[in-house]
């Protein structure tokens, strides 16, 4: 596989994948700058070349404006990523054109039992997908790339635009879900320009945890838009280029209306660790390293890995990889150039017998502790081919994604007690996070010089803290916007002038969690989940009547069943009792002949329901299962 930008005047080797593909195609227009023969014009619908095989006191804030504005408007409206770390997406929109910047998904949290992934409210896009131009993508981490599988189709499958890199990660998803016939995926490097109906877009070079990673300027009719995407400052990265300041000045310098920044880190004072000085500190900790090596790390930290394979170069190891994920996150990098090593080094898992312990490294999924994960199957002596024992040393070279702590010290523990020695980020600099701290913040806006300022991609504290570091720098409070999810953004010019205000709108567009659940999307709301919760912590009781049909006089002894809420044995008696006040509710019920069995079953619910709280402090499930005969 190799990386190749859409050329601008002549046909690629594939087809388009349909008519109305092709239509909808047309509408994007690479101008002077892109491609590789840096031609301007338009790219028609046979130039996009479809999916192929091959992430001191503190000021009171003042309360959002919802003052009405002019039709002739920007609406900016996040859809996800704000007031969470997760599903980033965010719609853009003026006149008749919507572009979309993002589409990631989020992890589940412990109360959402069952659930596989979480991903953002796209209905608004749904009921609009005709308006919809593009879809951008800013970087390849899951939380910017992960939904496009299961909501593409549903908001209108626009084209999707992204760095190689990045489109190179798309593709292996679309690959798994079977949608790369369907899905037209374009790559562009960060010179390349677009334009999508009243959006005119750049693009500038940015430094996070994974390389081709953008931050997108949207010129419209009011004034420009800078989005920064994930980003961190990092003068000296490893094997990539700096980011594109000198962009960012010339953008703040022409005028930026609205500057939307990453928020992760705004309450981390100082600098972010350079990628540079982290691999310096991998190499020592694997040069010392008596036996095995693990080091356990996300499958998109294209740049950690590479790092371990410099380490092993020079300390005279292999290196080998455990996890699915990890697996084809290395073969897309490799085959982009996006991670060079010499091929001799590469060894496969099965292979690392024939080596002695002092010359093997092994890259591994499963820094979060899931369970299923490489690492947490090796820990639980469940992997078919690596038994960690005493002598080996694990890295943990990640940071812990909120919500995951307690999987990941169950993890460690794990590790500790099969003899295994573990570093992780608390003893020694081993991960580098990819969102600027304060310092980059403060610089970020400092060559942006927006009017306006809104804080992204996190948690409620993140953007708050964010704001206040933005007031700092000289914005004005009331040009400071903290939103929601399903807020709007207005901007708009004052009666027609040049003067653009901005506001947010008193309307909030309906923002839910989409939940994920196999096959199923959306379709578990918030009564399912609740009854999966219920079950999760209190079990389900669950009792079986038998009525006669003519009478309405039970048959027999109901039947019980519990699950999950208590043992049958050694509890007879409040079985018995529990018999008891069933047939006590049937019979006060049936006293006058029901027509239906409608208010028996509620009331068997409510009063078996409070009987057993009333004797175990417990609030099981209960379901009661009337049969007629």
């Amino acid at each position: 596989m190799t990386a190749q930008t859409p050329q601008k005047q002549s046909r690629p080797r594939s087809r388009p994948a349909s008519r109305s593909s092709q239509s909808r195609n047309t509408r994007g227009r690479r101008e002077a700058g892109g491609g590789r023969n840096g031609r301007g014009g338009s790219i028609s619908a046979s130039t996009r070349r479809p999916i192929r095989k091959s992430s001191g006191p503190q000021k009171p804030r003042p309360r959002p404006r919802t003052t009405t504005i002019a039709k002739s408007q920007l609406r900016i409206i996040p859809l996800g990523g704000l007031e969470e770390v997760g599903k980033n997406m965010t719609a853009f929109e003026f006149g008749n054109d919507i572009i979309i910047v993002d589409l990631g998904l989020m992890f589940p949290s412990e109360d959402m039992p069952g659930i596989d992934y979480v991903v953002p409210d796209y209905h608004y896009l749904q009921k609009n997908k005709h308006r919809v131009k593009a879809l951008i993508i800013t970087h390849g981490h899951l939380d910017h790339i992960g939904a496009i599988p299961y909501l593409i189709n549903r908001v209108g499958n626009p084209p999707i635009y992204a760095t190689p890199l990045t489109a190179g990660i798309i593709r292996q998803k679309l690959e798994e879900f079977k949608l790369q016939k369907s899905v037209m995926l374009n790559e562009f490097k960060p010179d390349d320009t677009f334009s999508f109906g009243a959006f005119n877009l750049s693009f500038f070079r940015v430094n996070h945890n994974i390389p081709d990673g953008v931050g997108i300027a949207l010129k419209t009719p009011i004034g420009t838009v800078v989005h920064t995407g994930d980003f961190k400052i990092d003068f000296t990265p490893r094997d990539e280029q700096p980011a594109e300041l000198h962009k960012i000045a010339k953008l703040g310098g022409e005028g930026v209306l609205l500057l939307m920044s990453d928020s992760t880190n705004a309450e981390q004072p100082g600098s972010t660790t350079s990628e540079r000085e982290i691999g310096i500190n991998l190499e020592k900790l694997i040069a010392k390293a008596d036996g095995r090596v693990i080091v356990s790390t996300f499958a998109t930290l294209v740049s950690r890995i590479q790092q371990v394979f410099d380490a092993a170069e020079k300390t005279g190891r292999k290196v080998a990889v455990s996890g699915y994920s990890m697996d084809k996150a290395l073969e897309i990098a490799y085959n982009l150039g996006a991670i060079k090593f010499d091929k001799n080094i590469y060894i496969r898992l099965k292979d690392i017998g024939k080596l002695k312990d002092e010359e093997v490294i092994i890259i591994s999924t499963g820094s979060q502790g899931q369970e299923n994960a490489a690492l947490g199957r090796m820990a639980k002596g469940d992997h078919r081919q690596v038994r960690l024992k005493k002598g080996d040393t694990i890295i943990l070279s990640s940071s812990p994604i909120p919500g995951n702590e307690r999987a990941i010290q169950n993890l460690m523990n794990a590790l500790f007690s099969l003899g295994t020695k573990v570093i992780y980020n608390k003893m020694f600099d081993i991960h580098a996070s990819g969102h600027g701290y304060q310092n980059d913040l403060r610089l970020m806006l400092a060559l942006a010089k927006p009017k306006f300022f809104m804080p992204i991609h996190g948690e409620r504290h993140m953007l708050e803290a964010h704001a206040r570091l933005a007031e700092d720098m000289g914005i004005a409070r009331d040009n400071i916007f903290i939103l929601s999810n399903g807020n709007i953004l207005e901007l708009a010019k004052k009666g027609g002038g040049p003067v653009v205000a901005g506001a947010i709108s008193k309307t909030k567009l309906p923002n839910s969690p989409v939940m994920v659940d196999g096959l199923g999307i959306g379709d578990i709301g918030e009564v399912v989940l609740r009854d999966r919760q219920v079950m999760a912590q209190d079990g389900m009781f669950v009792t079986i009547i038998t009525i006669d049909s003519n009478t309405q006089k039970v048959i027999g002894d109901p039947e019980i069943i519990s699950r999950g809420f208590m043992y049958m044995k050694g509890n007879d008696q409040l079985i018995k009792d529990t018999v008891t006040k069933i047939k006590d509710i049937c019979n006060k019920h049936t006293a006058n002949k029901l027509e239906n069995w409608s208010p028996l079953r509620a009331a068997l619910r409510d009063d078996i329901g409070s009987y057993l709280f009333q004797k175990t402090e417990r609030r099981p499930m209960v379901l009661p299962v009337i049969i007629e005969i």
